[in-house]
C-alpha cells in the first residue's frame, strides 16, 4: 500500500498532549498515535452513516417485538457493522 506524506501543524501545547498519549498509550511514535486517532475518527463517521442510514426504519414496523429480540436484533447488526467497516 503506497503511502503520502501529510504535514499538520499544531502549538506546543498540544503537541505536548500528543506525546503524553505517546507513551502513556504505548505508541511507537507520534505517526502511529495519530494513524490510530484517524482510524477510530473514520470509523466512528462510518458508524454515525450507516445509523442515519437506517434511522428511517424505527418505528416503521406494526409488530411488537420483545426486549429479548430487540437485543439479538441489535448484536446481529453490530456483527454486520464490524464485518463492513473492519475491511
Amino acid at each position: 500500500m503506497a503511502t503520502e506524506m501529510i504535514t499538520v501543524k499544531m502549538d506546543d501545547a498540544f503537541l505536548g498532549e500528543v506525546d503524553r498519549c505517546v507513551k502513556k498509550g504505548g505508541y511507537q511514535n507520534r505517526t502511529e498515535f495519530i494513524r490510530n486517532a484517524l482510524r477510530e475518527k473514520v470509523d466512528e463517521a462510518k458508524l454515525r452513516e450507516a445509523m442515519m442510514s437506517i434511522a428511517h426504519l424505527k418505528g416503521a414496523s406494526k409488530k411488537k417485538t420483545s426486549d429479548e429480540q430487540l437485543e439479538q436484533i441489535r448484536e446481529q447488526v453490530f456483527k454486520e457493522f464490524e464485518k463492513k467497516f473492519n475491511k
